[in-house]
């Protein structure tokens, strides 16, 4: 009888196992990541009841106590220790303490490229209580005036390669903001931090300078990309800046990883889940100046990296080089990032070796976060009944002719069906606060949704269109900004391009939508960078988009460039393209037009060109 008993038991077991793996297959997936999750919550629950509101920068003061000469940066085969670094940021703190009225609470702007400096000055403003913000290296002119207006600082902190950008705009600056340069010798009108840094000493800062009495006061200003207008500075605080550098941990990586950050340090990805990760960690960080493809995998064996940090550019990049031999001997063993689409994440495992890859959806100003704890290839993240409890999310229906959400008859939002696009918005709480941008409330006001299912619910608007499937796994569809409308049909941008960018002679693809005399919304048009030594072929491309996309979403115009302006974050840029349309006599780029009666592209002649224009060829 006991024996039967436990054969009927086992049975029942076996029976719940199979159930369960049939029905809720990522239950303990996501059960063992929810429990990490918590357990980082309930530790942070303890610092508060103690009294203690630890940062990262306390976190970093820590380290560099406990394991003064573990290595934390290494940048072009020099080592910084977690020593050296509270060492030298200390000296920043002390220079400007010594030779500024730079006090507590003050915006200091940060423009630099990825160099230790800018660990050292950044970590040196923290430990005097200022706001640092971080300034895009890569603007110029106008735009770099506008973004050290927007910040309002009382200083400007300068690499040494960049004076020469801030020497352009130096006459337009506020007479109360000061400028300090990272060199011996600077422009006039800069002062040479680099040399105050000599007449200082390194002693600790007393942390009476730096102790913060909430989590939720400001410590940067990051600057959205704006590739569509003007950047934003989004208000970035303590608690998030702690929330971005536990995504590492979140992920697995621990204090024996080597992490290889190529990113730049001014965008979030890089500062905070790259320099923060490490910090929260007590890992070491392999910093790069620039991503370099030809490097990567050089670099990686070089330092033993363990760890790196990616978007989906970089790795699509890296898919593009020339193949060589023992690809995939090294020691890399995961990867952190966004935006990998799902051929390229095949195509990389399957070339460089069995590396997880962990990607993960979230912005720099939002207040939602996705991370795929499962490796489903292709997707953000995963929600469930678990995450709920955290995250209130919905995916609403969209107007794109209107771009705006849709809203029934008594004014409310609706969500899509599981399988259907849909815009994703999060809600506002005190639990998952939006702190919106420095400057204008208009713009912070424009990231919200009010009144979306009931009077007084506020929701954050990530202009991202999101799909979830029938197993809740989400995926990034597009930005709605990068989305245009043509033949009454909404057209992904990275899909079109994905399915371009498969021929063997496609080094690029950027697409996007162009205004047509006599049509509603926009027609598609591609710009296209080709591989050097394949030849070209318009036949191929028209078999291709034809076979492979809905008639709607064919690209009627292609552009063939030399090269492509990208963000920092190599997202390309659109805006140009689009404001140049597809005039033969405005664009010296060889133009294109979809000829379906010749089923082909062919060469866009001002015959062509007048005829569109004229209404006299149909599209």
């Amino acid at each position: 009888m006991l024996l039967s008993w436990f054969t009927g038991f086992g049975a029942g077991l076996l029976f719940l196992h199979f159930l369960q793996k049939l029905l809720f297959p990522y239950f303990w997936d996501d059960l063992r990541f929810l429990l990490k999750v918590v357990r980082y919550g309930i530790k942070m629950e303890m610092y508060r009841l103690r009294g203690e509101l630890v940062t990262v920068l306390d976190k970093f003061l820590s380290h560099a106590r406990r394991q003064p000469q573990k290595a934390f940066i290494i940048y072009e085969g020099v080592v910084y220790t977690y020593e050296d670094v509270d060492k030298r940021s200390s000296r920043v703190a002390r220079a400007l303490l010594k030779h500024s009225s730079l006090k507590r609470g003050d915006v200091v702007a940060l423009l630099m490229s990825n160099e230790p400096d800018f660990v050292h000055v950044w970590f040196g403003l923290a430990k005097l209580g200022c706001v640092v913000a971080f300034l895009n290296s890569n603007l110029r002119s106008n735009s770099l005036l506008h973004c050290v207006r927007t910040c309002e600082p009382t200083a400007v902190v300068v690499g040494g390669d960049l004076l020469g950008s801030i020497e352009e705009i130096l006459p337009s600056l506020p007479k109360h903001v000061s400028v300090w340069g990272m060199k011996d010798s600077v422009p006039q009108g800069v002062v040479s931090l680099k040399e105050k840094l000599s007449l200082v000493s390194d002693e600790p800062v007393p942390p009476s300078y730096h102790v913060t009495s909430s989590l939720k006061s400001t410590c940067l200003y990051i600057f959205t990309s704006g590739t569509t207008g003007l950047p934003k500075a989004a208000v970035i605080s303590q608690l998030q800046v702690l929330k971005g550098s536990v995504g590492l941990w979140a992920f697995g990586c621990t204090a024996d990883d080597i992490v290889y950050v190529t990113l730049p340090l001014y965008h979030s990805s890089g500062a905070l889940l790259g320099i923060g990760g490490c910090v929260e960690l007590g890992a070491t960080c392999v910093l790069k100046k620039k991503f370099s493809a030809s490097q990567f995998w050089d670099d990686c064996k070089k330092y033993n990296v363990t760890v790196f940090q990616y978007i989906g550019e970089l790795c699509r990049y890296l898919c593009k080089q020339p193949q060589r031999e023992g690809e995939k001997d090294h020691r890399v063993r995961l990867a952190v990032g966004n935006g990998m689409n799902s051929e390229v994440w095949r195509q990389f495992l399957d070339r460089f070796g069995n590396i997880k890859m962990c990607e993960f959806y979230g912005a720099t100003e939002g207040n939602i976060i996705f991370m795929n704890h499962t490796g489903k290839i292709g997707s953000v993240g995963r929600t469930n009944f678990f995450y709920k409890l955290f995250f209130v999310f919905e995916l609403i229906k969209y107007d794109f002719q209107k771009d705006e959400p849709l809203r029934n008859e008594q004014g409310w939002c609706y969500c899509v069906k599981k399988g259907e696009p849909g815009l994703l918005i999060s809600r506002v709480n005190m639990k998952n606060p939006f702190f919106g941008y420095t400057g204008s409330y208009r713009h912070t006001q424009s990231k919200l949704l009010l009144d979306v299912f009931r009077k007084g619910d506020v929701y954050f608007n990530t202009g991202d269109l999101m799909v979830q499937d029938h197993e809740n796994f989400l995926y990034f569809w597009d930005r709605v900004g990068d989305t245009f409308r043509w033949k009454g049909e909404n057209v992904a941008t990275t899909e079109v391009a994905d399915v371009i960018g498969r021929l063997d002679f496609i080094q690029e693809a950027n697409v996007y939508g162009v205004p047509v005399p006599g049509y509603e919304g926009k027609a598609g048009m591609t710009s296209i960078i080709l591989k050097p030594n394949k030849p070209f072929d318009l036949q191929k491309i028209y078999d291709q988009v034809s076979s492979s996309l809905p008639a709607y979403a064919c690209p009627r115009f292609l552009r063939i460039q030399d090269k492509m302006e990208t963000t920092g974050t190599f997202k390309l840029k659109k805006l140009q393209l689009v404001e140049d349309g597809f005039n033969p006599l405005k664009i010296s780029d060889p133009l294109y037009f979809m000829d379906n009666l010749k089923k082909s592209y062919v060469p866009l002649t001002k015959e062509i060109y007048n005829q569109i224009m004229l209404e006299e060829l149909k599209l």
